[in-house]
């Protein structure tokens, strides 16, 4: 198994901070704003959107934030990195919901900016992945992080990044035990293929759970954190 490398942000501004900033906002007023707590603010500045209690009240407060900020598809599809398009676009409500698409894409941005893969994925996973279209979208896919190894911190910036990655993460608790020698994404029967892509995605090895009848299921037990040799930095 590749050796696991820390999870720690690699930018000290997230797109959705930065929309902020633009409205020379500071947290508290943006929090106010939107009706939302500071604490849930950062979480969505940060891309921890498995602190929320659901993926349903995480998008529904992303929701409420980008939509306070006034963020039109222009500016998110900026933030985002996509291509913006030649002239503005109108504030047709009808457009609203291409919005929120976009506004999704700043999500993926933040996880990205703010969380670094467990390990170095092999450089064939991408052609392999696209060689299976029938696999089903990650948000389609309900993922558990347990802690194995006694880490929790680590183990959340392993959940931060799966998060980023577009799964559903339902929980982050802790395994039955602590002395698991390595990270890896378990799977119902059935869940091989999904499984082999997220392990691809951090670079982690693939086991088959004993039982289970849920082929979207996964199970990511998290062991030490590792560091990686100066070559791969």
């Amino acid at each position: 198994m590749a050796f696991v490398s820390p999870l720690e942000p690699t930018s000290d501004r997230s797109p959705l901070a930065a929309a902020r900033l633009r409205r020379r906002l500071t947290l508290e007023d943006a929090a106010k704003q939107a009706k939302l707590t500071p604490e849930e603010v950062t979480w969505l500045e940060t891309g921890r959107l498995y602190r929320f209690p659901s993926s349903e009240s995480a998008t529904l407060a992303l929701l409420l934030y980008s939509t306070s900020l006034a963020i039109e598809r222009r500016e998110a599809r900026e933030l985002a990195g996509l291509p913006v398009p030649p002239r503005p676009l109108d504030r047709n409500p009808v457009r609203r919901i291409a919005t929120l698409a976009a506004v999704l894409a700043v999500v993926v941005a933040i996880g990205a900016a703010f969380t670094v893969m467990p390990g170095e994925a092999s450089e064939h996973s991408e052609t392999e992945r696209a060689a299976q279209p029938n696999l089903p979208p990650p948000w389609k896919v309900a993922v558990d992080v347990l802690n194995g190894s006694g880490n929790i911190g680590y183990t959340r910036r392993v959940a931060d990044r799966v998060t980023a990655l577009a799964y559903t993460v339902r929980s982050v608790r802790r395994a039955d035990r602590f002395d698991y020698p390595e990270t890896a994404v378990y799977f119902e029967p059935g869940g091989a293929a999904i499984a082999e892509r997220l392990a691809d995605q951090l670079g982690v090895t693939v086991k088959p759970l004993p039982g289970g009848k849920n082929p979207r299921r996964l199970v990511v037990v998290v062991g030490p954190e590792r560091a990686v040799s100066s070559g791969l930095d």
